[in-house]
């Protein structure tokens, strides 16, 4: 961005990244930069055709609803003071009681539900939220303070392409919004939707993933995958089952949720079968060891 007026701090910008002529001429890296006044600043920002963007607001919640829904994970209803606007696929931070944290889910329910979301957690061992509070005392009827909706992961509804949708873990949740979104609003677009997991224990939502797929035939197709056991189903790595079932995925788009190892591993898939990033939404899912060791590059914190 240019800054037009006041003082930034350039901090770790690399002289690669932002060269010293640049510096010169005001320019900063907003990913980087710290203001050490009130500053103006302007920049040229390519505006997404067919994306309606929400404003974020803060919810009191009370969580009506919380089981187990496959092995370490849980899924949580919560019903809200207000009702939210958001895109299908995107995702609520939520403050951790007893600290200054905050943990990100993303919403399984789709915007047609604004006033109770849907939550799908998986326990990470020795994670603040989890362990210490989701899988250890959290019980209906007790509040929540949240805020949202965020992120930039979430159906472009003008692309009306075939979709392939490919999710690893609680992954599943922001693409179970879209799916829904799309058969139940009555939307053009033709849905392929992998799950991938190691073993059925890691399973969940296949019953209401296969009874979609019989009432919608011709616009949905759901694929549940398992690399690490013997099954009547798909076997192998979920990428592995995308790339038999498509000789090529040009002419789609793709989204891709889930633990960061699937999500590289997809997004080489699908270039391979000649897809391009342009044509990829993607949204990893990182928990608090990633951001203490330096790996994170997505805001969702899920431990």
């Amino acid at each position: 961005m240019q800054v037009l007026d006041g003082d930034v701090e350039h901090n770790d910008a690399s002289d690669f990244a932002l060269m010293e002529f640049e510096r010169n001429e005001g320019k900063t890296l907003t990913c980087v930069a710290t203001p050490s006044s009130d500053v103006t600043i302007e920049a040229d920002i390519e505006v997404e055709e067919g994306v309606v963007h929400h404003p974020m607001g803060d919810y009191t919640g009370t969580l009506v609803s919380i089981e187990d829904i496959a092995r370490e994970t849980r899924r949580l209803l919560v019903d809200l003071d207000q009702e939210m606007v958001f895109n299908p696929g995107q995702y609520v931070t939520i403050e951790v009681p007893g600290s200054d944290a905050t943990r990100t889910y993303s919403m399984a329910n789709p915007p047609t539900e604004p006033g109770r979301i849907e939550l799908q957690i998986r326990r990470t061992p020795g994670g603040l939220a989890t362990d210490g509070w989701i899988f250890k005392s959290l019980a209906a009827g007790e509040t929540l303070r949240l805020t949202g909706p965020y992120g930039r992961f979430f159906l472009r509804e003008a692309r009306t392409q075939p979709a392939i949708l490919i999710g690893g873990g609680t992954g599943l949740a922001p693409l179970k919004s879209i799916v829904r979104h799309v058969l139940e609003g009555g939307l053009p677009h033709r849905l392929h939707l992998y799950q991938g997991a190691r073993t059925q224990a890691d399973l969940y939502d296949v019953d209401f993933f296969r009874g979609l797929e019989q009432q919608h035939p011709e616009q949905f197709t759901y694929r549940p995958c398992l690399s690490e056991e013997e099954w009547d189903g798909p076997r192998g790595m979920v990428t592995d089952v995308v790339a038999e079932d498509f000789p090529t995925c040009r002419g789609h788009t793709a989204y891709l949720c889930g633990p960061p190892p699937m999500v590289e591993a997809a997004l080489k898939t699908l270039m391979r079968k000649r897809l391009f990033p342009k044509d990829i939404f993607r949204e990893d899912f990182f928990d608090a060891s990633d951001k203490a060791t330096g790996g994170v590059r997505s805001p969702l914190l899920k431990a």
